[in-house]
């Protein structure tokens, strides 16, 4: 009876877990209170983000010749495609807000993340990202609570900050290596 009822929770886990996982191999679902940023079909609510010009991305799957390509439901940076290059969310998010996505950096990776005047790096095996590896999939989240910027990686806060400025778009930033980023939400207010 022992072995029958371990078989039979064995049985029950293995049929209910995949339903609730979020990795690369899973069916994303978004939480209650959350907003898509990135919807994984084209740039919609994003834009080029340079000094002289905000060109919108609407309708495109990429942006700076390739440098930032949309495909599979992710958002991957090309490192083939050379230049320091950003792009940021139209939005601007000005009071309390928790950006949710999902990454995974490849090879040479050394991108960013900004939000409300904050810088974060993913750098595997750097710092902050510690435990981050190449080729596996993370969960970050940006949380802004005030004037407070908290960055977690798979639920374990790695920086907390001070956010500089009252009001900003999320800005995405190809420096160097591959990344891919996907599930990009936000949920404002508290």
């Amino acid at each position: 009876m022992r072995r029958l009822s371990y078989l039979l929770l064995s049985i029950g886990l293995a049929v209910v877990m995949p339903l609730t996982r979020s990795d690369a191999g899973g069916e994303f679902k978004i939480e209650p209170g959350f907003t898509l940023l990135f919807n994984g079909k084209n740039l919609d609510g994003w834009r080029e983000a340079t000094k002289d010009k905000k060109d919108s991305l609407e309708g495109k799957t990429e942006a700076f010749k390739g440098r930032f390509k949309v495909g599979e439901g992710k958002l991957v940076y090309d490192p083939a495609v050379k230049g320091d290059l950003y792009i940021e969310t139209v939005k601007e998010f000005a009071g309390d807000a928790h950006i949710k996505f999902d990454f995974n950096p490849g090879p040479k990776c050394n991108n960013d993340f900004f939000l409300r005047g904050t810088k974060f790096d993913i750098v595997p095996g750097n710092k902050e990202n510690k435990n981050v590896k190449e080729g596996e999939w993370y969960k970050m989240d940006i949380i802004v609570n005030g004037d407070k910027v908290e960055h977690k990686i798979n639920g374990e806060t790695v920086r907390s900050s001070k956010a500089k400025g009252k009001s900003s778009p999320f800005k995405l930033r190809a420096e160097f290596g591959v990344i891919a980023i996907k599930n990009i939400r936000v949920k404002e207010g508290s």
